[in-house]
């Protein structure tokens, strides 16, 4: 592999980037500052720590941006959760998302746990 763009699950969270700034485009103007910008943040933070983790060129640092990437996605799905909760999403929406990132944290396993 000669970049961490042929990675699939790279492009798969950088798709879901896009996803996030969509979604929370739509969110209360009070928000700006508050979950919505907390949410492009977490988002933003997965297929970055995909990236950093991959240049760094070293097996034990790539895994563990992997770890960081996780958490993120973790941290993600929690603040999707909360904005179904309190209605800036409607379930249906925050199941679609959820899912998607479940998707991506498996792939993120996975490619950890082949890196070691």
């Amino acid at each position: 592999m000669n970049s961490f763009r042929e990675l699939i699950v790279w492009q798969k969270s950088m798709d879901f980037v896009t996803e996030v700034y969509n979604v929370t485009k739509d969110f209360p103007k009070e928000e700006q500052f508050g979950l919505s910008a907390q949410m492009r943040r977490a988002a933003v933070s997965i297929p970055s720590n995909i990236s950093e983790g991959y240049g760094r060129k070293s097996q034990g640092d790539f895994g563990r941006f992997l770890a960081y990437s996780i958490g993120s996605d973790y941290e993600l799905q929690t603040q999707i959760e909360v904005s179904r909760n309190i209605g800036f999403l409607e379930s249906e929406k925050c199941s679609l998302l959820i899912e998607r990132l479940e998707e991506i944290a498996r792939m993120l396993k996975s490619l950890k746990s082949k890196i070691k």
